[in-house]
């Protein structure tokens, strides 16, 4: 039985042992970069061995220059012909895409080898993966339609060797511009003013699928803006709790989280979730992005439901904008992950949402 190895790992050294040293000898005067960004479990670090039954194995990407890309064919068909079919026991060679749009290793012992070394310009990369002209400046509505999940797997992705500077485009997408920051924080605050009165009114009608789904919404949401306070994308729904798991704040609110999910009436949920509430607050008061703001939980209005009165904290971080174009939009919808989730949508070419913006 083989060991598994975190993809990551694996990558860099099939790269280091068998790429690197294939490409020096066999095209010495090539200049390139390589490493693993994009689409996988294996970019962001949590892949398992589950992972290993599809889209995972000894892979890479490799860059090749404006110049040099007319020998990506060549430079396939010779790794085709040149890989071991085996690295550290795990199989170089892939099927096929099948009919649910995934690679398998497959172990052979025998003909031409159809790897995992892909090929691309950097241009050609960001036009495919993000929609986007890595030559240009990044827009403030770029920002905005990027999804979030493809932001973290190209800001955590690794370069194993860097001749065309890969590393230095992929810095500009480190984070949020300033500005970007604080109209989502803002945006993040709206969602939850929006509903977190509904928890009690619904659990006041004797509804208790209602408030429960009211109180997992708003779960989503305290989660989301922890990600967005302490700087960090979110990654794609299916790594959506391992990711908050990593951020600081979970320590504190993963079991009050746990509590509201497990919470058999609404008012233990509204105990949870005030809870959950006034750690944000305090949360957000220490990023002295605003004045410091109230940080206990308070009646809504005349009516017995508890709240932390997310409206307000948006109007303060909306206040501390100072980019025209942001201060323009007039949604205060955020990016489209947070108005949007539908896979369909942001898995497409979003360009074509920054109307929304404008």
């Amino acid at each position: 039985m083989i060991s598994f190895v975190k993809g990551k790992k694996l990558s860099e050294l099939f790269f280091k042992e068998l790429i690197k040293p294939s490409l020096k000898k066999l095209y010495p005067n090539l200049k390139y970069s390589a490493g693993l960004l994009g689409p996988g479990s294996d970019v962001i670090g949590f892949d398992t061995e589950r992972s290993m039954d599809h889209d995972w194995g000894p892979r890479i990407l490799l860059f090749l220059s404006k110049k040099d890309i007319n020998k990506k064919t060549e430079i396939s068909k010779v790794f085709s012909r040149e890989l071991p079919y085996e690295f550290r026991g795990f199989s170089t060679h892939f099927t096929p895409l099948d009919k649910k749009g995934v690679k398998v290793a497959k172990k052979i012992n025998k003909g031409i080898i159809r790897h995992r070394i892909e090929i691309y310009s950097i241009e050609y990369f960001f036009k495919e993966y993000l929609h986007f002209d890595i030559n240009k400046k990044i827009s403030i509505y770029d920002w905005l339609i990027f999804p979030e999940h493809k932001l973290l797997t190209i800001s955590e992705g690794n370069v194993f060797h860097d001749d065309l500077e890969l590393n230095k485009k992929l810095a500009r997408f480190k984070y949020y511009p300033r500005d970007v920051w604080l109209y989502l924080l803002e945006c993040q605050w709206k969602r939850i003013s929006q509903e977190e009165h509904f928890m009690g009114r619904c659990g006041e009608l004797n509804d208790e699928i209602g408030s429960k789904i009211v109180a997992t919404r708003l779960v989503k949401d305290i989660m989301r803006l922890c990600f967005l306070m302490e700087r960090k994308y979110t990654p794609y729904i299916k790594w959506f709790g391992t990711g908050f798991s990593k951020l600081k704040s979970a320590k504190e609110l993963k079991p009050i989280l746990n509590k509201i999910l497990r919470a058999n009436n609404w008012k233990k949920r509204e105990k949870y979730l005030s809870k959950a509430y006034e750690y944000l607050a305090k949360l957000h008061n220490s990023l002295k992005i605003t004045k410091p703001l109230k940080t206990t939980v308070e009646q809504f209005h005349d009516r017995p439901f508890l709240v932390i009165n997310g409206k307000l904290f948006a109007q303060e971080i909306k206040k501390q904008i100072k980019d025209k174009r942001i201060k323009a939009i007039k949604l205060e919808i955020g990016s489209i992950n947070q108005f949007c989730d539908s896979t369909d949508v942001v898995e497409s070419n979003t360009q074509k949402f920054k109307a929304v913006y404008r």
